[in-house]
């Protein structure tokens, strides 16, 4: 398939619109110029103008996406955080901003997601669905030791 031609300013507007639409990291910037035919030197000149523009703020990217991926979908900080590191964000910024999710809120929705999916078990022995209840949480990215002292309760 044939990439269709656009000027440079036009392909600056197109990302800037990008950016407007939802917070967006680097990485996300760098694959979508890849639809367009673009020298290095303009690429880099695009995302120059986005962040002087603050149209890119991979900060702002980084609060927003941890307080969507927990808030909304439920995600605990382990899979927030490898999402992340796929998205080529650094670890220190991840750091800086877990201060998005409040401590208790972070409690209150693993032990409602605990208490949530281990009461829609049925037939299965206490420990069945402690083991089952465990798992899933360690899929949605929550920390081991948090789930087990819900767990031993």
């Amino acid at each position: 398939m044939e990439k269709k031609l656009f000027t440079f300013s036009e392909i600056k507007q197109k990302m800037a619109n990008y950016c407007v639409y939802q917070d967006r990291c680097h990485e996300e910037i760098e694959q979508k110029m890849r639809e367009f035919v673009l020298i290095p030197e303009a690429k880099e000149e695009i995302i120059l103008y986005l962040i002087k523009e603050n149209f890119l703020n991979e900060e702002r990217f980084v609060r927003s996406y941890i307080r969507g991926k927990f808030y909304i979908k439920g995600w605990g900080k382990n899979k927030i955080k490898i999402q992340l590191i796929q998205k080529k964000i650094n670890e220190k910024l991840i750091s800086k901003c877990w201060n998005e999710i409040q401590d208790a809120d972070y409690q209150e929705a693993l032990e409602k997601q605990y208490y949530d999916y281990y009461n829609k078990l049925k037939g299965l022995k206490d420990f069945q669905k402690k083991i089952k209840t465990t798992k899933y949480l360690l899929s949605k990215g929550f920390e081991y030791d948090d789930i087990l002292s819900i767990s031993s309760v």
